[in-house]
C-alpha cells in the first residue's frame, strides 16, 4: 500500500482512518526452535556416525556382510554416515526408529509406520513407508530393528520452553528492529491529495526517496512546495547481547535434555576435555547401549552370545592414542592387564603376538613367573 493511498481513500468522508493492512502479525519464529534442536541432534549424529560397528567371535573381529553393511553401505542409496545421521535424527525427533531388512539384505530406515503391540506375541508393523514406497507386507518385531527413545517428555519439554523463550525472543527481536527502524512523516497540502495526477507523482517521488534513504549512506531529499518530509527515527539503543542470552538459554536447556554439556554446543574451549567426556558418557553411551542391545538380539544367536560372541561398537575417542601412552605403560608394566586386554579396551583388535597375552612387570617387562623364580628375563 502506498503512503498516499491512506489519504486518497474516502478522503472526503473522514479526516483520519486506520487501515488493517498496516498491521502485520509477527510470524512464529519456528526456525529458532529448529536451530537449537538441529544443533544438538547433529552433534550426536556426527559422533555416532563415526563409530565402528563389528561383531567379535572369540575376540576376533568378523569382517563379513554385517561389518560391510554397518560401516560402508547399508543400502544402495546411502553411505554408512548418511544412514546413521538419519537414524539418530529419527530416534530423537520421532522418539523411535524402525529399520527393516529387504530381500537383497539392504537395511532401510522407515519414514513412517504403524505398530500394533502384543503382550505374548511379536509386535506387528504395518504400512511401513520408505521414501515414496509403502510395503504391502507386514513385519514382525523379530524381523526388524526397532529402538524406542523412551523420552516422550522431551518434545513436550522443548515445546513448552519454546512457548516462553520464543515469545521472549520475538519481543526482543522486534524491539531491536523497532529501535533501528527509519521512520518519517510526509505532510502534503489537501489539494495534492485530491488531485489524482499529482498524488501519483508524489507517490512515485516518495517511493524513490524511500529507496534512497534505505540503500544509500547519504541521501538528499529535495524540498517541494506543499510537501514536507520529516524523519522521526528512534535512536534508542538496544543490546544484541540480550538477544543472544535468550537464544543461548533455550539452546542450553535443549542440550541438557539430550545429555550434552551446554559449553560443548556453544563451542567453549575451557575444560573441553571434561565436557567431551561427559558428553560421551551421558549423551552418546546410552544411545550406543540401546543400539548394542537391539542389534545383539537380532544378529547374534542366544547360544553364540552365551559362548562369548559380542557386538562391539567402537565409538570415536576424544583422546589421541599418544595421550594414553603413559597410562598404557603403567597398566601393562604393573601386570594388572595384558597387552591384548589393553588393546581391546582402547578399541583395537586382538593381536596374535603371544607376548601380548602374558602378564609382565617392572620396567624391563620381565615375565611375572620368571620374577617370582628370581630370573631377570627382558
Amino acid at each position: 500500500m502506498g503512503l498516499l493511498d491512506i489519504f486518497t481513500k474516502n478522503y472526503d468522508e473522514i479526516d483520519f482512518m486506520y487501515d488493517i493492512d498496516l498491521l502485520e502479525d509477527t510470524s512464529d519464529r519456528i526456525y529458532y526452535k529448529k536451530l537449537a534442536i538441529a544443533t544438538c541432534v547433529n552433534l550426536i549424529a556426527r559422533t555416532i556416525s563415526q563409530s565402528e560397528f563389528r561383531i567379535k567371535k572369540k575376540g576376533i573381529v568378523q569382517h563379513d556382510e554385517f561389518y560391510y553393511r554397518m560401516n560402508v553401505k547399508p543400502n544402495r542409496n546411502q553411505s554408512a554416515s548418511e544412514f546413521w545421521d538419519m537414524f539418530v535424527y529419527k530416534l530423537i525427533h520421532d522418539n523411535e526408529v524402525l529399520i527393516i531388512k529387504t530381500d537383497s539384505d539392504d537395511l532401510l530406515i522407515a519414514d513412517d509406520f504403524s505398530r500394533t503391540e502384543y503382550a505374548m506375541m511379536d509386535d506387528v508393523f504395518r504400512e511401513v513407508t520408505v521414501k515414496n514406497y509403502t510395503f504391502r507386507r507386514t513385519f514382525l518385531s523379530s524381523d526388524v530393528i526397532y529402538i524406542p527413545y523412551n523420552n516422550e517428555d522431551l518434545s513436550r519439554l522443548i515445546n513448552s520452553l519454546y512457548a516462553d523463550y520464543g515469545e521472549l525472543f520475538g519481543r526482543m527481536l522486534e524491539f531491536q528492529l523497532h529501535n533501528n527502524q527509519i521512520r518519517a512523516t510526509v505532510d502534503t497540502e489537501s489539494a495534492h491529495a485530491k488531485d489524482k495526477d499529482t498524488s501519483t507523482k508524489l507517490q512515485n517521488f516518495i517511493n524513490r526517496m524511500y529507496e534512497a534513504v534505505k540503500k544509500k549512506t547519504f541521501a538528499i531529499v529535495p524540498q517541494q512546495k506543499g510537501f514536507t518530509y520529516k524523519e522521526e527515527s528512534n535512536r534508542a539503543s538496544a543490546s544484541v547481547d540480550e538477544i543472544n542470552k535468550i537464544t543461548n538459554g533455550f539452546l542450553d536447556h535443549v542440550a541438557r535434555a539430550l545429555g550434552i554439556p551446554p559449553a560443548l554446543v556453544r563451542g567453549e574451549m575451557a575444560d573441553v576435555e571434561k565436557s567431551t567426556r561427559n558428553f560421551m558418557t551421558f549423551g552418546i553411551d546410552p544411545i550406543i547401549k540401546k543400539i548394542k542391545d537391539e542389534f545383539s538380539g537380532k544378529f547374534i544367536e542366544k547360544q553364540d552370545y552365551l559362548s562369548g560372541d559380542r557386538l562391539d561398537i567402537r565409538r570415536p575417542s576424544y583422546r589421541d592414542l599418544f595421550d594414553l601412552a603413559s597410562a598404557v605403560d603403567k597398566l601393562v608394566s604393573s601386570s594388572a592387564f595384558t597387552g591384548n586386554e589393553v588393546r581391546e579396551a582402547a578399541g583395537y583388535e586382538h593381536s596374535d603376538d603371544e607376548l601380548l597375552d602374558k602378564h609382565i612387570i617392572t620396567k624391563n617387562y620381565t615375565e611375572l613367573a620368571d620374577l617370582l623364580e628370581g630370573g631377570d628375563k627382558e
